[in-house]
């Protein structure tokens, strides 16, 4: 019996919910015993308690040590006197007043220049909200402001608005779609000659009357179109191998000229001296003031030269070719026979290059574009032989010109775009797409005052889109006569 009752007393000690007899008293029970002795708070929030215990010990020196109560020595409330009580008082008093801004706003004004030496929010780093800080009065800084909403001159100009959509559209039945051919120009008496077929057609852009001015055989065809640097003659390359000359006022024909093999595809005029490119390859100059007018003969191109342009100086001749070759020529010299030296030649087409233009504020810059193979502008410094830059248009380049009024260069195209394109020169960033033409165009011609360009294309249209007008805010600049030029009387 003796040993299953120390089996039971190990067992009741091992059981962990058993009360434990001799253990000491839990803290809770402590303070519910004691819950009883306390006494309401004084005025001084003090704890007191009914301890017998003495509350003071004796220290080393003999004197007494203040000693913490047992009840409720865990917490400390400190003391108020009334007079903190009164600003308590005060302030609960007037939490719900309204403190008056300005007042507020130079008080911590005062206090940020009194501690800091200027103030804090004027001094910000990062200021989120409203616009930037102005500098101070007489402040200057070498570095660019990026921060500034102020405008600057350049971003102050009104942006220039381009009409997307002709500004006159007009016939062109039985135009010849075919690439290599310059069958429109524009004189400097604002007349626009179209070459239609075997026939060519005159239009005033004045008057916006029609005239026709001449009619082949059906089985020929005009080839190319130029007018002279007055507006008086109207010279036309045929495919019968031949350039006629004609005075547009009394509609007359003052000589045909031959020394052409082939069709004569493209012209250009250099004050009395014609210069006339054939399918055969050869470029011919033409005195058109003698009766011997075949004067020179500028062979190197292989295939047919599909593009001419003089120089607005008279000094060069730029020539393009179907074999992808880029020639320039020097001017005509008297006496001369043959000159088969080009000054420059230029291979990185890799197309056609019917497309020339020379710049006429840069007379040593020229541009030229090539075909479906190829489908780039590029910018050539005739005296250096360098190209300047180079951009692919992604599509066949069929006409270039250059824009005086705004120093643009202008781009015709035929596959796959059939459009024209404004880009800003020399940056070649483009400015402007215009749009109409449901066929490649085929060539383009400016206005005589710059404003507006021609364009017709295999749609059997003209259209005219007014682009380039002057701005009448502008001041022209008058030239100042001199009195050596003035009247008497």
């Amino acid at each position: 019996m003796a040993q299953f009752g120390f089996e039971n007393d190990i067992h009741n000690v091992l059981k962990l919910d058993m009360p434990i007899t001799n253990a000491p008293m839990a803290r809770w029970q402590r303070k519910a015993s004691t819950s009883s002795a306390k006494a309401p708070l004084s005025p001084g929030n003090r704890s007191v308690s009914s301890s017998k215990t003495p509350n003071k010990t004796p220290g080393k020196n003999g004197k007494t040590q203040s000693t913490p109560s047992k009840v409720g020595g865990d917490r400390y409330i400190p003391t108020r006197n009334n007079k903190q009580m009164d600003v308590a008082s005060f302030l609960l008093s007037k939490e719900n007043d309204q403190i008056e801004a300005n007042t507020s706003t130079q008080n911590q004004k005062a206090w940020s220049l009194n501690l800091n030496g200027y103030d804090l929010e004027e001094a910000k780093i990062l200021h989120l909200s409203g616009k930037p800080l102005n500098a101070p009065e007489g402040y200057q800084n070498n570095l660019k402001v990026l921060y500034s909403q102020v405008p600057t001159p350049a971003s102050s100009k009104k942006s220039r608005y381009i009409s997307t959509v002709p500004e006159r559209i007009l016939d062109a039945p039985d135009i010849r779609n075919d690439f290599y051919l310059h069958l429109m120009d524009w004189g400097s008496r604002n007349i626009l000659a179209v070459g239609l077929s075997n026939t060519v057609y005159l239009w005033d852009a004045a008057t916006g009357t029609i005239m026709l001015l001449m009619r082949m055989e059906p089985d020929d065809y005009v080839s190319s179109v130029s007018w002279s640097k007055d507006g008086t003659f109207l010279a036309v390359g045929t495919s019968d191998c031949k350039v006629q000359l004609w005075d547009v006022e009394h509609q007359k024909r003052l000589r045909s000229m031959s020394s052409h093999t082939a069709r004569v595809s493209t012209l250009s005029w250099n004050d009395h001296v014609l210069t006339s490119g054939s399918r055969s390859g050869h470029i011919h100059h033409h005195d058109v003031r003698v009766a011997e007018h075949h004067i020179c003969t500028l062979i190197g191109h292989s295939q047919e030269v599909c593009g001419l342009k003089w120089s607005t100086d008279g000094r060069f001749l730029a020539s393009g070719g179907n074999d992808n070759m880029v020639y320039v020529w020097p001017g005509v010299q008297e006496g001369t026979v043959n000159m088969q030296t080009p000054v420059q030649s230029f291979s990185e087409h890799q197309g056609a290059v019917k497309a020339l233009a020379w710049c006429p504020w840069q007379t040593n810059i020229l541009a030229s574009g090539g075909g479906t193979s190829d489908r780039h502008i590029r910018i050539w410094n005739v005296s250096s032989g360098n190209c300047m830059s180079a951009l692919d248009t992604r599509s066949q380049i069929s006409s270039l010109l250059f824009a005086p009024n705004y120093k643009e260069l202008i781009s015709s195209h035929g596959f796959a775009h059939d459009n024209i394109i404004i880009w800003k020169y020399p940056s070649l960033t483009k400015v402007a797409e215009l749009e109409g033409h449901e066929g490649r165009v085929l060539n383009m011609a400016l206005s005589p005052d710059g404003s507006t360009v021609a364009s017709v294309a295999a749609d059997e249209t003209v259209r005219l889109w007014n682009c380039f007008e002057k701005d009448p805010v502008k001041k022209t600049t008058q030239p100042t006569s001199s009195i050596i030029h003035q009247p008497i009387r």
